[in-house]
C-alpha cells in the first residue's frame, strides 16, 4: 500500500511539472520561451554558417577523394562483370603500362591498397626472421605506422638524417659497425634499406645520391626498398634530376603512391630484379591485402597511367605548392625545411599558430624548444588556385 502511495504522488509531481512547462511555453515572455526561441536560432544561424561557410584545407593530400576521369572510368565499367583478385582485364592493362613508364618490361607489379599494408607486407616478405630494416629516424615505417613492421617480426634500425635523408656514407659506416662487432652474431641483422622519395619532410635525393646509396646496398647484399606514397610530386618537382625509369633501375622495389595522387586509394608495388618473393599473391592474401574486387584498383591505374595523367595532376600540386611557398617568403614566414614538393613546412609563433588555425585548416607537425610551432601546409592534384589566391589573402 505504503509503495503505491509513493508512486501516486510521484506522477502527480511528474504532472505538474510538465503543466508548468507547458503554461511557462505558451507565455511569450517566460525565460523558458525566450530560451528556447534563442537555442532555434542560434542552432538555425549555426547551421546556416555550417554550410555556406568552408574553410580551406591545406590539411593534406588525401583530403578529396579521386581525380575526375577516374570516376568517370569506375561509373562506366560499373556493370562490367569482370574476375576477381586482381586477374581482370584492367588491372593487367594497369600493370604493363606501369612496366612502359618504368621502362622496365620484366618488372612483376601488384596493386595493393594503402601505404602501411604495402609496407608492412613488402617489408616482412623479403626479410628473414632474423633481419631488420634500415630507415631513417623520420622513418614513416620508423614514427607513423604504429609499430605495423615490428608487428610483423622484424625491427626497425633507426639511423641519423639531414632533412628525412639518410646518408650512404652514415649507411656504409652502420653496416661496417654491425660486421665488426664480434657479437654480431647474437644480434638483428640489417637485412633491407627503406626510404622515401620525396621524404617525410618533402625533400629529395638526387640521382647521385640515390647511386651512392644503391652502391652500398649492393655491397652488403641488401635490397633497396622506395616508399613512392607520394611519388608523383617528388618527380614532377623542379629540383628533381631522376626519371622513373633510372629510379626503377636503382632501387629492388618500390611502390608508386595512388592514395595521395588522385586515386581513392591503392599503391602499386614494382619488383623490378626478377626478385619478387615466391608466391607474392598468397602473401598478399594472407596478411589480407588481396581484394576481391581487384578491378577498383586496375581500373585507377590504368587510368592514372593514360595519357601521362599521372604526372600532369602531380605537376599542379607542385605548381600550387610553389606559391605558397612563395607567399610565405614574401611575407617574412620562416621556412623550417626548404621543400621543393607538395608539402611546406613552416615555423609559427603561438600568436600565428593561434590566428591562422581559425581560418584554414593545416597540420601540426612538432613543437620547437622555443615553444614556437612547425606547421605543414599540403598541396594536391585537387588543389584549387583559388583556395591558394585565399590562404594568400589570409597571410
Amino acid at each position: 500500500m505504503r509503495k503505491i502511495m509513493l508512486m501516486r504522488l510521484f506522477f502527480a509531481q511528474l504532472f505538474a511539472s510538465e503543466r508548468k512547462q507547458i503554461a511557462l511555453m505558451a507565455d511569450e515572455k517566460s525565460p523558458v520561451r525566450i530560451s528556447h526561441r534563442l537555442f532555434a536560432k542560434s542552432r538555425s544561424e549555426m547551421e546556416f554558417v555550417m554550410r555556406n561557410k568552408r574553410i580551406i584545407s591545406f590539411e593534406s593530400d588525401y583530403t578529396e577523394g579521386a581525380c575526375e576521369p577516374i570516376l568517370r572510368k569506375m561509373l562506366e565499367t560499373n556493370m562490367e562483370q569482370l574476375s576477381g583478385y586482381g586477374t581482370d582485364t584492367y588491372c593487367e592493362q594497369a600493370k604493363k603500362k606501369i612496366k612502359a613508364a618504368c621502362e622496365c618490361p620484366d618488372a612483376e607489379v601488384f596493386l595493393l591498397v594503402g601505404g602501411t599494408q604495402t609496407n608492412a607486407i613488402v617489408i616482412s616478405s623479403m626479410l628473414s626472421k632474423y633481419e631488420g630494416v634500415v630507415t631513417a629516424k623520420s622513418g614513416h615505417i620508423n614514427v607513423h605506422e604504429a609499430g605495423a613492421i615490428e608487428y610483423t617480426g622484424h625491427k626497425v634500425m633507426e639511423i641519423d638524417e639531414t632533412e628525412g635523408k639518410i646518408n650512404a656514407n652514415d649507411l656504409d659506416s652502420y653496416m661496417r659497425n654491425f660486421y665488426n662487432d664480434e657479437n654480431h652474431e647474437h644480434m638483428v641483422f640489417p637485412g633491407m634499406v627503406y626510404i622515401s622519395y620525396p621524404t617525410e619532410y618533402g625533400t629529395l635525393y638526387s640521382k647521385e645520391e640515390l647511386k651512392n646509396i644503391s652502391e652500398v646496398c649492393k655491397k652488403y647484399n641488401m635490397p633497396l626498398y622506395i616508399d613512392g606514397a607520394r611519388l608523383g610530386y617528388g618527380l614532377m618537382s623542379k629540383q628533381s634530376d631522376i626519371t622513373l625509369p633510372e629510379l626503377a633501375t636503382l632501387c629492388d622495389v618500390f611502390y608508386i603512391g595512388g592514395t595521395k595522387v588522385g586515386a581513392l586509394m591503392g599503391e602499386a608495388v614494382v619488383f623490378t630484379k626478377n626478385n619478387t618473393p615466391l608466391h607474392f599473391t598468397t602473401y598478399i592474401k594472407q596478411h589480407s591485402g588481396l581484394l576481391a574486387k581487384g578491378r577498383i584498383l586496375g581500373i585507377q591505374f590504368d587510368t592514372l597511367f593514360t595519357d601521362n595523367l599521372y604526372f600532369e595532376i602531380s605537376r599542379h600540386a607542385i605548381e600550387m605548392a610553389e606559391k605558397i611557398k612563395k607567399a610565405f617568403a614574401d611575407k617574412n614566414y620562416e621556412l623550417y625545411i626548404d621543400s621543393p614538393t607538395n608539402q611546406q613546412f613552416i615555423i609559427l609563433d603561438k600568436d600565428k599558430y593561434d590566428y591562422l588555425r581559425n581560418k584554414v585548416k593545416f597540420s601540426f607537425w612538432e613543437k620547437l624548444s622555443d615553444d614556437r610551432i612547425v606547421v605543414r601546409f599540403a598541396t594536391s592534384w585537387a588543389t584549387k588556385e583559388e583556395d591558394v589566391e585565399e590562404l594568400i589573402s589570409i597571410l
